[in-house]
């Protein structure tokens, strides 16, 4: 029994790492959410142990076969009553410094930084429209279900809610915050070591809420502006006879009406920004991962795989899905 117990304990405690995991922190914030989790618990852990051990003891004095109550003296009586009142402050105790505990190591969680990124991320059902701040509008993009940040500097989140409901949370980095309708949340992060780091929506919010994921991509600071002026630029002209016809397709076609390829004649501003999807790792918020084939499969059946989503089903051939599977895919 002991070495099945041995055997399954890193099992269990397996669940504690990777990439959406609140017990392996990779940043500051997330490192005192973690401490939080383990004061809870051993403190949590020691009152069960207490509880039960007196429930064991109290059995064990009952005389076997004997179920008459017995009467109290009175000063048994007074003793139990200072027992159970004892037991009711400590309770109280307890809770407060749970409180205390839980305000103190969440306040800190936003603060302000001239050096810091500003980034608005606005949930949808269900997706994750991010918009890159700054002061020069030539410097504004939008991408979506992705976020790039550079490794030690802060990043602030303004973070809102474009229908319902929504909650960002990326476990590895920081704790939830809401996201309402007709409010700005603000929250502030900094990864301490570059990583991928996967976040989910934590508040339910429809059909799909557990189809709404969001990737956190963590970088050097060469590597994150390296990426963030490419980003800036517009679509790259296609050159193959095939992606030209997927071009045409695209901004002739239905989704120029919902999506923004920028260079392009297509401006719709009610699905996510296409202009650099080929370099995106997933499909629809983390459904699929980006390939030609995965992209073709949603192309031809979106609401087969996310029902209830915006993303219509469009009448394609074969060859023009392809010509348009091989323009997108080449928005890189």
């Amino acid at each position: 029994m002991r070495r099945k117990a041995v055997l399954l304990a890193p099992a269990l405690l397996s669940g504690c790492a990777g990439w959406q995991s609140t017990l392996d922190p990779h940043s500051n914030q997330a490192a005192h959410l973690s401490d939080l989790f383990w004061f809870f618990t051993i403190v949590c852990g020691i009152v069960w142990v207490l509880v039960a051990a007196a429930l064991i003891i109290n059995l064990a004095r009952r005389r076997s076969g004997d179920d008459t109550p017995e009467e109290d003296t009175p000063s048994q009586t007074r003793r139990k009553s200072w027992i159970v009142a004892s037991l009711v402050a400590l309770t109280a105790v307890v809770l407060t410094v749970f409180t205390f505990a839980s305000f103190y190591t969440t306040r800190g969680f936003t603060w302000a930084d001239t050096h810091a990124i500003t980034i608005k991320v606005t949930g949808q059902q269900w997706w994750w429209q991010i918009e890159y701040q700054n002061e020069d509008p030539a410097q504004l993009f939008s991408t979506a279900n992705e976020i790039h940040i550079p490794v030690g500097r802060p990043v602030t989140l303004q973070l809102e809610a474009a229908d319902v409901i929504h909650s960002f949370w990326v476990p590895n980095l920081m704790g939830k915050q809401d996201m309402i309708p007709g409010r700005k949340n603000l929250l502030t992060l900094q990864a301490d070591r570059p990583g991928l780091y996967r976040g989910q929506c934590a508040e339910f919010c429809g059909l799909e809420h557990a189809k709404m994921a969001i990737l956190v991509f963590a970088e050097p600071q060469e590597k994150f502006e390296a990426w963030r002026r490419h980003e800036i630029e517009a679509a790259a002209v296609p050159g193959a006879p095939q992606r030209v016809k997927g071009m045409q397709l695209f901004v002739q076609g239905p989704c120029a009406v919902c999506h923004t390829v920028n260079g392009t004649d297509a401006g719709g501003h009610t699905a996510p920004d296409l202009t650099h999807f080929g370099g995106r790792a997933t499909i629809a918020a983390g459904l699929l991962h980006n390939t030609p084939e995965n992209l073709a499969h949603w192309l031809a059946d979106p609401q087969g795989l996310k029902p209830g989503s915006n993303m219509p089903k469009i009448d394609l051939s074969q060859s023009d899905r392809t010509a348009l599977v091989a323009y997108l895919e080449g928005l890189k």
